[in-house]
């Protein structure tokens, strides 16, 4: 992972931003030292909020089933027959 400092993101950005699009590797800004901000692509970054999603619904889904807040395969098939009407 490339590391800039905010100086040089400020002073550089277009260049910056180029690099980025065309590596697809995140930049990690850096101030006074320490870790502040990533630069990632857009896409990628839309790639993993929607991975993010899926995932919050399969753990919504496990946690469901744990308390018992679930649905037979006959009262699924009811309840989007009656949906799909």
């Amino acid at each position: 992972m490339k590391t800039e400092l905010v100086t040089t993101l400020k002073r550089q950005a277009t260049k910056i931003l180029a690099d980025l699009h065309e590596s697809k590797e995140p930049v990690l800004i850096t101030e006074h030292g320490k870790p502040s901000a990533y630069l990632i692509d857009v896409d990628d970054y839309e790639f993993m909020q929607q991975r993010m999603k899926i995932l919050e619904g399969i753990t919504r889904g496990q946690l469901a089933i744990q308390k018992g807040d679930s649905f037979t395969h006959a009262q699924a098939q009811e309840k989007l027959s009656r949906w799909l009407k």
